[in-house]
């Protein structure tokens, strides 16, 4: 089996190159590498389409094709269009429906290969695989990994400014390619039945897709990368245990270094509402006899003495948290250092979770979170918000603790109650992990949809070929009867 990943604007290379240094390299193109590489390891023929590109700022993306990580059964074929520099994903649009098309169907008719399905991804991608799939007549799935109808709704889009925001991130065309692709593919996945519920019945989709028909959706959660986020202690995580030990002994009190930690490591954003957990840390004194409070940080050394280098929202976070530490008198209580890279951050789960201590999410919303489900494989006890895919993650309290975010005595208690009962949620979290989100979980998803799919086809197709066959016989008899 041939399947072909249509992802116009994901620039994939063998060093991963570019990632997180601009906003088209980001989570989807980690997502789509994870599956596509264990599809390959699963015996089956991937083909990632996406750009050429010819760039000198944007090197690593100029071969028509190549074997993808050392896994001989991936390949990332490369189609021009558009030119050869780089471009946003918003500036593509105008080259989908006609170049890379064209470009696609050229390359499979040069080399006489045929593809037996397609996977598509975001909303460019979704509108190749609609032309395709009538092109080449096989069936495609569509994952939006986000829909610009919340996006729109994030950036508070109004009639007054719709002009000008459309005008950066072409939102019409955006939207119209999502209600094609998720009206003409055969199953739409998503991560969560919540994203399917709520993202997908927006009112700009209204007519394009029922969100109550199960045939039109499936589940698949996105996976763990298991060989960085394992609870298997390494010996670089005694590295790491030195690094971390160095920032405990300067913050924490030489009386409580032997404490449970509860552990933030998001990122500095207000949705992630770093300052409604601290300020649950701040108000229970029983919290605080049984642990120490670690946030990671990103690009600053000692936050204590000096964080001038955050800018924005970041120093706006900052600010919030160094207020109430003053204010609680939480000194001695809290450590705060960088963490750099994947890395680095599994390593330091590890750490923490010989101190038997709790990753904590409590995101005014989440749509999947994928952070939970890396720190409960990496051993830690996990706290997350009730808000969004996180309740899913933790099977609605099961797996892990569900706070409401915006209540800071709901936090702190269910903080308590996973500290207290660490061995627990660290051994059933390991588990759910391993069940339920691994990229192989995630593979295997998509081709048992794939295959019913082109199973149920096939019935399909030879029950109209007998069809024409028993016409073809009757006709004949007929003839020969002289009928």
């Amino acid at each position: 089996m041939r399947i072909a990943f249509i992802n116009p604007q994901g620039n994939f290379d063998n060093n991963d190159s570019y990632w997180t240094q601009h906003p088209d390299f980001g989570g989807q193109l980690v997502y789509v590498k994870e599956v596509a590489l264990a599809l390959g390891d699963m015996g089956i023929n991937v083909d990632i389409i996406t750009r050429k590109i010819v760039d000198d700022n944007w090197k690593g993306f100029s071969k028509d094709v190549e074997i993808y990580h050392g896994n001989p059964n991936v390949r990332v074929i490369r189609i021009p269009f558009g030119g050869y520099k780089f471009l946003k994903k918003e500036e593509l649009w105008p080259y989908i429906a006609n170049e890379f098309v064209d470009g696609i169907k050229e390359f499979y008719k040069k080399e006489n290969t045929k593809i037996d399905a397609i996977t598509t991804h975001y909303a460019d991608g979704g509108l190749t695989g609609s032309i395709l799939s009538n092109i080449f007549d096989v069936p495609f799935t569509f994952t939006a990994h986000s829909l610009g109808a919340q996006k729109m709704d994030k950036l508070g889009v109004n009639g007054e400014n719709f002009i000008e925001f459309e005008k950066r991130y072409n939102f019409s065309k955006r939207i119209f390619a999502e209600r094609i692709a998720m009206n003409r593919a055969f199953v739409n996945v998503v991560s969560t039945e919540q994203e399917r519920f709520e993202q997908y019945s927006h009112r700009f989709y209204k007519g394009a897709v029922d969100v109550n028909d199960d045939n039109k959706f499936r589940v698949i959660p996105p996976g763990v990368n298991t060989k960085v986020f394992t609870y298997e202690y390494s010996k670089e995580d005694d590295l790491t245990k030195e690094y971390i030990d160095k920032y405990l002994l300067r913050d924490i009190k030489s009386d409580r270094l032997n404490l449970q930690y509860v552990v933030l490591s998001s990122r500095f954003d207000k949705k992630k509402n770093h300052k409604g957990a601290v300020l649950s840390f701040a108000e229970n004194k029983k919290l605080q006899e049984i642990a120490n409070l670690v946030i990671v940080l990103r690009n600053v050394e000692n936050p204590f003495e000096d964080y001038s280098n955050l800018k924005g929202e970041e120093k706006e976070i900052m600010d919030e948290i160094m207020d109430i530490i003053k204010k609680y008198n939480l000194k001695g209580k809290i450590s705060m250092f960088p963490i750099n890279g994947q890395k680095q951050l599994a390593s330091a789960y590890r750490v923490f979770s010989k101190r038997r201590s709790v990753f904590c999410l409590t995101a005014l919303y989440e749509p999947f979170g994928l952070a939970p489900i890396e720190a409960m494989y990496a051993g830690l006890a996990a706290v997350v918000t009730k808000n969004g895919g996180t309740l899913e993650t933790v099977d609605r309290g099961k797996y892990g603790v569900a706070v409401d975010p915006e209540n800071i005595k709901d936090i702190s208690e269910g903080l308590i109650y996973a500290l207290n009962n660490f061995e627990m949620f660290k051994k059933i979290g390991i588990e759910r992990a391993e069940s339920k989100y691994t990229w192989r979980q995630t593979a295997k998803g998509y081709l048992d949809v794939i295959e019913k799919e082109l199973e149920k086809r096939e019935k399909i197709s030879d029950y109209y070929y007998r069809r024409e066959n028993e016409e073809y016989l009757i006709i004949k008899m007929k003839g020969l009867l002289g009928e």
